[in-house]
């Protein structure tokens, strides 16, 4: 099995950004324990802070991959570009997000991504992205 992780603008922040939110992990490091977690997939991990970039890779790998976890985060909410991309490729695209986008401003509660996933985990801190392997297998 093939799945990717791909993490939107400022999740490279994880660890020093807002702690009392998203925790004081680096990502890097928690993506060593997922792969160390799950052995028997072949597991990657790409993070961006420019949207074209997203739809980019969503294109690179959306036909060919079992399975794509997106944190999309700030764009999630905002890009028509991305949820296109998510529409228009056939590998299942679980969306995902740290926090619980609902208990946040109200903008976030929309998502232009959702409606082409195979479902949504939030609110679930990083054990969120474990729960989103665990859909794929």
């Amino acid at each position: 099995m093939k799945l990717i992780i791909i993490n939107g603008p400022n999740l490279n922040l994880l660890g020093k950004r807002e702690p009392e939110i998203y925790g004081s992990e680096t990502f890097e490091d928690f993506f060593k324990t997922l792969q160390l977690k799950f052995p028997t997939i072949e597991l990657s991990y790409y993070q961006s802070n420019i949207e074209g970039e997203i739809i980019d890779k969503l294109h690179e790998v959306g036909f060919d991959y079992n399975g794509i976890i997106l944190n999309a985060a700030a764009y999630t909410h905002t890009s028509v570009g991305i949820g296109d991309a998510v529409k228009g490729i056939t590998t299942p695209v679980v969306e995902l997000h740290i926090s619980n986008v609902h208990a946040r401003e109200e903008f976030r509660h929309h998502s232009y991504i959702a409606p082409s996933a195979k479902g949504v985990i939030f609110g679930f801190g990083l054990k969120g992205y474990e729960l989103a392997i665990q859909s794929f297998l």
